[in-house]
């Protein structure tokens, strides 16, 4: 069966530092997933790890263990269009340059989730809301 691509903003990693037993963690560890953040998300983790007083290492393991770092660069500002606050366009762009079908984060208000459906095939969800799309395959 052909791995799910899936972006996870970085609200969901330190998420899974923090608990061990919710859905941000059990998504992680998911071997059906292909899990994708991007160059900045890493960057912007290290410092929320530092503010919060996480283990830099575990992240570092973490990110090397299960995911593709995505290169992102520059991208068009088209992207702007999908979010409300401009600040989560590079999480959107990693979505897309990944070729995510997935976007999981738990500020999913933040994103113009039908707009990015219709137009870029991506679909927004929490974590809980993903695991119980999961679940719904079996």
């Amino acid at each position: 069966m052909k791995r799910k691509r899936v972006f996870i903003d970085s609200n969901v990693i330190i998420s899974s530092l923090i608990s061990e037993t919710g859905a941000s963690h059990i998504l992680l560890n998911n071997p059906e997933l292909e899990l994708f953040v991007t160059d900045k998300s890493v960057e912007e983790m290290e410092e929320v790890a530092d503010r919060l007083s996480l283990s830099k290492k575990k992240l570092k393991n973490l990110i090397k263990m299960k995911f593709k770092a995505i290169k992102l660069g520059e991208f068009k500002q088209d992207i702007e269009n999908y979010v409300l606050d401009a600040d989560d366009a590079f999480i959107l762009a990693g979505s897309k340059k990944a070729r995510a079908r997935f976007l999981i984060s738990y500020n999913t208000r933040h994103f113009k989730a039908d707009k990015i459906a219709q137009d870029l095939k991506i679909v927004v969800l929490t974590p809980a809301q993903f695991l119980q799309y999961l679940r719904s395959l079996q």
